[in-house]
């Protein structure tokens, strides 16, 4: 950063604060939640989706009156900062973040990012002990954050790759008409472990499925999908297995489509972002994925919760609706209070073994914050792909027509998975 850059830096945040803070009853220093993510480039899309629902949680917090601490009751402030979804960027960002006294991180839409952010975290922290922040991962799935880096100061909300994966194999095994699957994946840490993991998933599951085809691709840069269709189509496959997300997932499949494949397509996140409105028809039966959960759950508590949240983003294509980031503002706002403190180590402490029921909050979710290795335990969903208003599909997917149905649901205990963490800890 050359001379000038920081107070630049510090500008541009302090504008982003000003933004981005929601109007609040509480009067007192504004608690800080800095979102570093990509909000422009090939996955800007799946950043914004990000931001309103990371908006939304500010806002419900905010209305009630803020974090109620000893000293008094503060609002929370979401800093938008657009990292590109550059690592480089991302910890430059981190760094003005911290400069300006946000004490806990945001990110999750790209699991090498955040390795390199909580690395580089792992170590602020231990040189500034009195400026330490803590880092809320939403999305980044890869298990090694939570596996081999296993930081005290790192605390996941979405299931990891290992259990949603866990989820479709557990569909897939039942399904015995299946007998060729294709497994593709983006070229980068998480989806190269996506593939390797479900090879050894399925080969105990299900020994007899033959795998016609495995293959990684450039992350973001593909346009045009239909070479790899075509050697999908080529292979045979009835089904393909695949943990892209953001563009590549809607250009994968959008290609199998335009050459008239009936493949069935086994996803992390075929729900949302385009997917149902660019697949129509084609996706009825074929499309599935999994997630903690999904507007069709059938309960009253689903039905206000995304009622609330439709009536705050009224526009279709806003449709974008995760509750384990509704869960993760909420957890953290009580382990805060439980802690009576916004330091970084003493909300860590407050955050490991915390149980929250979102649904008095308003949130048809719940999860508890396994203490070993911080990964938050929660149920999974498998669900299909469905025409909106026929078999318990009441609400559809981005103004689609299409909406899902659950297929399998594991409570938190079914989906939850063994850890190897070895967890240092401060003193």
């Amino acid at each position: 950063m050359g001379p000038g850059g920081g107070v630049k830096r510090r500008s541009l945040l302090a504008a982003a604060a000003l933004a981005c803070a929601q109007p609040a009853r509480a009067a007192g220093e504004p608690i800080r939640l800095a979102l570093i993510e990509g909000l422009s480039g090939p996955f800007g899309n799946a950043g914004e989706a990000v931001h309103r629902n990371l908006v939304w949680a500010v806002e419900r917090v905010n209305a009630r009156g803020g974090v109620r601490l000893p000293q008094g009751a503060r609002p929370l402030a979401l800093l938008r900062m657009d990292s590109k979804g550059s690592a480089e960027e991302s910890l430059a960002l981190m760094r003005g973040a911290i400069e300006q006294g946000a004490g806990f991180l945001l990110q999750g839409n790209s699991s090498a990012v955040a390795g390199a952010m909580l690395a580089a975290l792992d170590k602020h922290n231990a040189r500034e002990p009195g400026r330490r922040a803590l880092f809320l991962n939403y999305a980044a799935v890869d298990p090694v954050l939570t596996e081999q880096q296993c930081s005290v100061w790192h605390f996941r909300f979405d299931a990891h790759a290992d259990m949603r994966l866990a989820a479709l194999v557990e569909v897939i095994a039942q399904d015995r008409r299946l007998q060729r699957l294709y497994l593709i994946g983006q070229d980068y840490s998480f989806g190269q472990h996506v593939l390797r993991r479900a090879r050894e998933m399925l080969a105990q599951r299900r020994p007899d499925l033959q795998i016609v085809g495995d293959e990684l691709h450039p992350m973001g840069r593909v346009r045009d999908f239909l070479p790899y269709a075509s050697k999908i189509r080529a292979s045979g496959a009835q089904a393909v297995l695949t943990g892209n997300w953001g563009n590549d997932l809607t250009l994968l499949i959008k290609s199998t489509r335009d050459l008239g494949l009936d493949t069935r397509f086994y996803t992390f996140y075929g729900n949302a972002l385009g997917v149902p409105a660019a697949l129509g028809e084609a996706g009825v039966d074929r499309v599935l994925a999994v997630a903690e959960w999904h507007p069709n759950m059938g309960d009253a508590a689903s039905e206000r919760f995304y009622a609330a949240f439709r009536a705050r983003f009224s526009r279709p294509e806003h449709d974008y609706l995760h509750a384990r980031m509704q869960l993760m503002v909420e957890m953290l706002v009580a382990a805060m209070e439980r802690a009576g403190s916004t330091e970084a180590l003493a909300v860590a402490r407050a955050l490991e073994g915390l149980k929250l029921d979102g649904r008095p909050l308003g949130i048809a979710h719940q999860g508890w914050m396994r203490p070993t290795d911080h990964q938050l335990q929660q149920p999974l969903v498998v669900s299909v792909m469905r025409r909106a208003g026929e078999g318990g599909v009441a609400h559809d997917n981005e103004g689609s027509g299409y909406g899902f149905r659950t297929l399998r649901f594991l409570s938190a205990e079914e989906a939850q998975l063994p850890s190897r963490c070895r967890m240092r800890r401060p003193g």
